[in-house]
């Protein structure tokens, strides 16, 4: 880590500065390739605007960031979860950008209070369930599932993944530490086998009769729907009666020391509107930010919910207290 640390400083201190260019703007993405490479060239193609971008997981972006300082050549940092969004702007790598257009298209829980980062499209993190040994009357919330009756019958990610991290943030917002903790114990209690890598292996587990129910995110079960049509798994809407749905954000902001503040602006807002907002959240299965817009029909078709409307920065600001929570109650 101390090498990595100190290759990056060398690095930041051997850039040249970058001077403004109104006809280029550069993007350091957490965001997959496949996932922003069309947009980025209809945008090029609607106003002859470059976009240069540079993909790596949120992490190293960030270090990238904060180690080249000023000579960055990144006018946007784009990436997935509000903890990281939220973790970029307390880095003081982001900068407040007023603007009525993103204030209009992205509702104010999905946006940094401090106008640093703005959601552009919506995950849910639901249940999944199987359709052989499981009804929907059964199941009731996220809580619930701390309940006895589920003992051997859960399967979960792995507590290391932000999403989870994310999850129990926006629980400890809403339950307190204390009640949360009693959930997570309960959890815990009844895995059916230790937690999974990813949300995937999760869902396949349950088709194998390793256990029941999971929590996942939305498009993870629609990547494996588009791969088996006939997969005995559907989604539950949890907590209709109480919070809603625990949804979170990919996002991004304009950099703090970025040489084209005006392009990166409009492209945010460009991203934002009816015109990019179907594609952005469709190219991932995932939902869009803006209200007039509607979703991809795969992603409709899952049907309606309530969403928990309590703004998505708690992730962010809960995120090291969840940590500690999960590893207390053995989730790990």
């Amino acid at each position: 880590m101390k090498t990595t640390i100190l290759a990056l400083l060398g690095l930041a201190l051997s850039l040249p500065a970058y001077a403004a260019d109104p006809d280029t703007i550069t993007v350091y993405s957490a965001r997959k390739e496949h996932l922003i490479k069309p947009l980025f060239d209809a945008y090029t193609e609607q106003t002859g605007v470059q976009i240069r971008y540079i993909t790596d997981k949120a992490g190293p972006l960030l270090a990238r960031l904060k180690a080249e300082g000023a000579n960055t050549p990144a006018d946007m940092l784009m990436t997935v979860d509000a903890g990281n969004l939220w973790q970029a702007a307390e880095s003081g790598v982001l900068s407040p950008v007023e603007s009525e257009a993103l204030n209009q298209n992205i509702p104010a829980h999905l946006r940094d209070p401090g106008n640093q980062w703005f959601g552009l499209s919506i995950r849910a993190r639901t249940i999944v369930y199987s359709t052989d040994r499981v009804k929907p009357a059964n199941l009731t919330s996220y809580e619930d599932l701390a309940d006895p009756k589920w003992r051997g019958r859960l399967c979960l990610r792995t507590s290391k993944k932000v999403y989870n991290q994310s999850l129990v943030a926006m629980m400890i917002a809403r339950h307190g530490e204390e009640n949360t903790s009693q959930i997570i114990e309960g959890w815990v209690a009844n895995l059916a086998t230790e937690p999974f890598s990813n949300d995937t292996m999760a869902m396949q587990a349950i088709v194998a009769g390793q256990c029941d129910v999971a929590i996942v995110n939305t498009y993870y079960f629609g990547r494996l729907q588009k791969e088996e049509p006939d997969m005995k798994l559907a989604l539950f809407w949890p907590n209709q009666d109480t919070t809603g749905v625990h949804v979170n954000i990919s996002g991004a902001g304009v950099t703090k020391q970025a040489k084209n503040r005006d392009g990166a602006i409009q492209l945010l807002e460009w991203l934002s509107s009816e015109q990019a907002q179907q594609q952005f959240a469709g190219l991932n299965m995932e939902y869009p930010i803006n209200p007039a817009v509607a979703a991809d029909a795969v992603v409709a078709a899952w049907g309606d919910f309530k969403a928990d409307d309590l703004n998505v920065a708690q992730a962010g600001k809960l995120q090291a207290q969840a940590i500690k929570l999960m590893d207390r109650a053995g989730y790990r």
